[in-house]
């Protein structure tokens, strides 16, 4: 029988963790990873714990397909931001009880990397995975890219009228206009960190203050922006570019288009994130994380990863979603992922620092 579990905030003050929010993206048998041996490896290990900060709704469809080609039962941790806090705590305690970490933020894996809570692997497949969107030992690799840009609802405001770059949202002129998410969101947390590396801590305090102030909501996850932008209660927001593609798909509320921002000579660029998988240190069922790791890096499966939420694939070989628009057109920033999770704890109290609070409050 499936086991499922979704922690909520009765059990997370249980445990003590302190929250952070969350965010709100075709079978064979030897797609188990281990040479159509799914079975055998599934009568030794049974089990594989899985700690999700990714939308739950996409990560359901992609265990529940694992489960099917490989018999091995998954239990899901579904936190948010917060699942990376209870895997520090159990780390902590000496008691890690998860074997696969799944993000949003490569600069969340990378951090933990750095906290010695994840360890190398050597799936087989991992070569279809560029070197620049993996860790350096394979203990995290990223399977779908997502940019961050303005989305904005057609019937209020047009495409010459639209900001052109990220630091024109600190225009007085903005104010109230646009909506962008709490400070401890995952896709946040990435940005001010490429931000960082690009302006500056002064500069990007300067641009946080700024648009706590213009913004005329801060909301949980970029979700709420998109229907809210799509409703016409604001003429744009600050979203990964796959929630604009979302929107078009709603059967009303659907007149909006985009932005792809700091385009221009000179500019830095769109800012680009990725998410992907981390295998967890010390995991208790190592052999269901080994079958995992080299089952998702099948073909089929990375593309199942990026399917649903209409991220793009990292693997140029996956075929990506109609509508889903390639990084390779247009101009991005140049930030090395990894170097994300190098600053990953310094943003998160950078933002706070700046009057951007990592919760709704």
């Amino acid at each position: 029988m499936r086991k499922w579990f979704m922690v909520g905030s009765m059990a997370l003050m249980a445990l003590g963790i302190a929250a952070c929010g969350t965010d709100s993206d075709d079978s064979t048998d030897e797609s188990a990873g281990n040479g159509g041996d799914g079975e055998s490896a599934a009568e030794e290990t049974g089990e594989l714990i899985v700690y999700s900060s990714r939308n739950e709704t996409f990560v359901d469809e992609l265990l529940a397909k694992f489960e099917e080609d490989t018999g091995i039962t998954v239990e899901a941790f579904h936190g948010g931001d917060n699942a990376i806090n209870r895997l520090k705590t159990e780390a902590e305690a000496d008691n890690v009880s998860a074997d696969i970490f799944i993000s949003n933020d490569v600069g969340a894996l990378e951090h933990l990397r750095m906290e010695e809570l994840l360890q190398e692997s050597d799936p087989e497949g991992i070569d279809t995975i560029d070197e620049n969107y993996r860790a350096d030992d394979n203990s995290w690799f990223a399977l779908s890219a997502r940019t961050r840009v303005l989305m904005y609802n057609k019937d209020m405001i047009t495409e010459e009228e639209m900001p052109k770059n990220i630091w024109d949202l600190t225009d007085s002129d903005w104010k109230g206009e646009f909506a962008i998410t709490r400070g401890g969101n995952g896709g946040m947390i990435g940005h001010v960190s490429a931000l960082r590396q690009e302006w500056g801590d002064e500069q990007t305090s300067e641009w946080l203050e700024a648009i706590s102030e213009n913004a005329g909501t801060i909301t949980d996850g970029h979700g709420d922006i998109r229907r809210a932008v799509g409703a016409g209660e604001f003429a744009f927001g600050l979203v990964n570019n796959y929630y604009y593609h979302q929107q078009l798909q709603e059967p009303t509320d659907n007149n909006v288009g985009v932005i792809y921002p700091d385009q221009d000579d000179g500019d830095m660029g769109a800012v680009v994130n990725a998410a992907g998988i981390g295998h967890i240190a010390d995991n208790p069922n190592a052999q269901s994380a080994e079958v995992f790791l080299e089952w998702i890096l099948e073909l089929e499966n990375q593309r199942e990863f990026s399917f649903n939420s209409l991220e793009v694939p990292i693997n140029p070989d996956v075929e990506a979603i109609e509508g889903a628009a390639s990084i390779d057109e247009y101009k991005t920033h140049d930030m090395p992922l990894s170097q994300l999770g190098e600053v990953w704890e310094d943003t998160r109290t950078l933002i706070e620092q700046s009057g951007l609070d990592l919760e709704i409050r």
